[in-house]
């Protein structure tokens, strides 16, 4: 399998080639991409050696083209390059880990050239539900919820029809336990110190704000077709349920694992 992994510096980035480095032979990289950190892809180029690598917030470069041509990949500049790499008709699949706005455009892009799309960018479906949903439908796209909570509920659905609701967790973050009149005095780096995960600033900042379960909830609406009222949130520290599904016979079912985000991805 080709995959492209886009946001390769990040931390969903890193978790991906870990699983990718694990399985030689199973899976290749076709493109590697990042925003502006040329030093850190380059790194990654000269060690997976992709045939594609993407600076999609630098312009072009000839001097940074050599460079990269020298690990064996051909360097691509801007954002129109991402989508260039994501409807590649070699690419197979796609990581589509770039944070924020700035994913929209390339995971709209491997959905409507029918790519298989490993969804970490949980802002495209918040953004605009309906429009990727209706071109992954068009295309035949396959989307693979990569966030731990929609990667179990995956697990778990084989029928929507037999599910009454759906329980996301969440681990309460840094402050759980904090009391309303000290939130007042806390620091960034506090609110990134995730007791359980290991994960970006703008994530961990939303995690430790409970803002990234609600962005959570209205991804859980698009990509399983749930009205909200049958989605709830469920606050559990120890991370190790990462969702539940209770069905109409009154069952639940559940995926269990030590918070390791390579576990999804795999």
């Amino acid at each position: 399998m080709n995959l492209a992994v886009l946001g390769a510096t990040g931390s969903i980035g890193a978790s991906t080639l870990d699983v990718v480095a694990a399985h030689p032979g199973r899976y290749r990289l076709f493109a590697l991409t990042a925003h502006a950190s040329a030093d850190l892809l380059y790194e990654l180029c000269s060690k997976h050696r992709p045939r594609h690598a993407v600076l999609s917030g630098v312009v072009e470069d000839r001097y940074l083209e050599k460079k990269f041509r020298q690990a064996g990949c051909e360097l691509l500049f801007g954002p129109r390059a991402l989508e260039r790499v994501v409807t590649d008709p070699q690419c197979d699949a796609v990581m589509a880990g770039i944070v924020g706005a700035a994913g929209l455009a390339s995971t709209l892009a491997a959905a409507g050239a029918g790519k298989r799309v490993l969804l970490a960018n949980k802002e495209a479906l918040v953004m605009a539900g309906p429009l990727v949903m209706r071109v992954a439908r068009e295309s035949g796209a396959q989307l693979l919820p990569v966030d731990s909570e929609h990667n179990a509920v995956f697990q778990c659905l084989s029928d929507v029809k037999a599910v009454r609701r759906i329980m996301l967790t969440a681990s309460g973050g840094p402050f759980r336990s904090m009391s309303l009149d000290k939130l007042d005095a806390v620091t960034p780096d506090q609110a990134c110190a995730h007791p359980n995960w290991v994960m970006g600033r703008k994530i961990s900042v939303d995690s430790a704000t409970m803002m990234n379960k609600e962005l959570e909830v209205i991804e859980s609406r698009w990509l399983f077709g749930l009205p909200a009222e049958r989605i709830e949130v469920l606050i559990h520290p120890q991370s190790i349920v990462h969702s539940l599904c209770e069905y109409v016979d009154g069952s639940v079912g559940a995926q269990l694992y030590n918070p390791d985000i390579r576990v999804p991805i795999a």
